[in-house]
């Protein structure tokens, strides 16, 4: 299986719901590098590097986000892995 990146951007009522930290999670439990944060439009961006079929659980796992979120649309780009992160943090 291939390794490669994915940047997710989340739309919908995902700031001050725990989404990050859901998204976080969800990245390290799949074995994930990469970061999260808010971006000032209101939406959540998140960007991922790891075996392809871990990034597609993980992207659909955003698509649901926690409990208290409301997930309206996930967009994503496909790229191949930059190496450039060691672990999944929490930006911001």
């Amino acid at each position: 299986m291939a390794v490669k990146r994915v940047q997710a951007v989340v739309s919908g009522k995902v700031h001050g719901v725990g989404y990050r930290y859901f998204t976080a999670h969800a990245a390290n439990r799949l074995g994930l590098k990469g970061s999260v944060r808010n971006l000032p439009t209101g939406d959540v961006e998140a960007i991922a590097e790891g075996l392809e079929s871990a990034l597609s659980v993980f992207v659909s796992e955003l698509q649901t986000g926690p409990s208290s979120a409301r997930v309206n649309e996930v967009r994503t780009a496909w790229a191949d892995p930059t190496g450039e992160y060691q672990t999944f943090s929490v930006v911001g």
